[in-house]
């Protein structure tokens, strides 16, 4: 891999194909025949030396393709950034970011609303696990994680800490936990979830009610599912900058602190590194210190 010679339309190829699904369509969007998109794919899996591109509906990378795509998509951003360099107009470089639920609810589009005309800023909502793959994947330039580990060919930067309190509606909380929330009473509330890998709320009900299994209402939004706990249909753990007048605490002191990271591409341009720079300094300004 470290002789691969570099071909751009083999590259721009590659990336057109896991990005569209299948040869053509990615032909189509290139404007070239399929034929001339499997010819550029082989050569360069020969230049390569291995499979990059798994060919089923839809068309896959492999992980060495995953590199290679990763390549692909740098090389881009670098072109895009020396164009707009160069000619100071047209269009500005679009960079794609992953980010979780919670952040895109509260701190994330602040952080980068300045940001508006001179990028073209594409965001992938997705859950910690996604995030990764994403990167790993080249699809994403950065993502904010949970994982201070950094992946191949990224830097980490801590943000804060987001910290979440087990927090229910006013009538709620008088109504379901009169007497604050003892093990009985956290057996039988309601309680709420995002999606089925939120442990927030698991972790803190186990805490208190061993082998509690309240029902559970999932609200996989992060908007609506403050708005579900605010309308009384269970207690949740709600971000320190979502909460409202409307929900009170259940329990001092019971909050947990949930660290973020910003992991990005360990390449170095002038639109990265702008993007990369609002988001820390927005980050800083609304988390809590870890």
């Amino acid at each position: 891999m470290l002789k691969m010679q570099l071909d751009l339309e083999q590259l721009r190829t590659l990336r057109a194909v896991v990005e569209q699904g299948t040869l053509d369509a990615a032909a189509t969007a290139l404007h070239v025949t399929p034929s001339a998109v499997s010819q550029r794919l082989k050569a360069l899996e020969t230049a390569a030396g291995q499979v990059l591109l798994v060919r089923s509906k839809p068309a896959r990378a492999t992980p060495a393709g995953e590199t290679v795509l990763r390549m692909a998509r740098q090389v881009e951003l670098l072109a895009a950034d020396t164009s707009a360099e160069l000619a100071r107009t047209g269009e500005p470089p679009r960079l794609a970011v992953a980010v979780n639920a919670d952040s895109m609810a509260t701190w994330f589009l602040p952080a980068i609303a300045p940001l508006a005309g001179e990028l073209a800023i594409e965001l992938h909502r997705e859950d910690e696990a996604n995030t990764v793959r994403l990167l790993r994947a080249g699809t994403v330039v950065a993502a904010i994680t949970y994982d201070a580990a950094p992946v191949s060919g990224c830097t980490v930067t801590p943000l804060g800490v987001m910290r979440y309190r087990p927090m229910a509606s006013k009538a709620f909380a008088r109504r379901r936990l009169p007497d604050g929330p003892t093990a009985e009473a956290l057996a039988a509330a309601p309680m709420m979830v995002f999606d089925l890998d939120d442990a927030l709320q698991t972790e803190y009900l186990l805490s208190r009610s061993p082998g509690a299994a309240p029902p559970q209402t999932m609200v996989p939004s992060s908007s609506d599912f403050v708005k579900a706990i605010e309308l009384g249909m269970g207690w949740g753990m709600v971000p320190d900058l979502q909460r409202s007048a409307k929900l009170v605490e259940l329990e001092a002191g019971a909050e947990t602190d949930v660290a973020l990271y910003l992991q990005r591409w360990r390449l170095r341009t002038p639109s990265l590194d702008l993007l990369a720079d609002a988001i820390v300094k927005g980050a800083r300004e609304q988390l809590a210190a870890a």
